[in-house]
């Protein structure tokens, strides 16, 4: 089951919306290459809001996760992208539908 997440909030720059969305979708990729992340969403609440979910096992998948590629490439592009800086909140799960 899955213990621990990370919900993460991000605001994009005017004009730099459809950029953030496809920074995002490209990182599917990176995240099916981290084997202790167990669910990786990202998604759009409206034209410059996006959110990024994911979940792990423990702890150390978790902070694998953000020291991680996704991490590293949304941090160097962060200034050029986004408004402010990402709003990572840890989570605990409760329960989840996982296999």
């Amino acid at each position: 089951m899955s213990r621990v997440g990370l919900f993460v909030e991000l605001k994009a720059k005017a004009g730099k919306g459809d950029d953030v969305a496809a920074f995002l979708a490209s990182a599917r990729e990176a995240a099916l290459q981290e084997p202790q992340t167990l669910i990786w969403f990202a998604f759009r609440f409206d034209e410059t809001t996006f959110g990024i979910f994911d979940a792990f096992e423990d702890d150390t998948g978790r902070t694998a996760h953000l020291n991680g590629p996704i991490a590293a490439a949304l941090m160097a592009h962060a200034d050029e992208l986004l408004a402010e800086p990402p709003a990572i909140r840890p989570v605990n799960l409760l329960a989840d539908t996982l296999a």
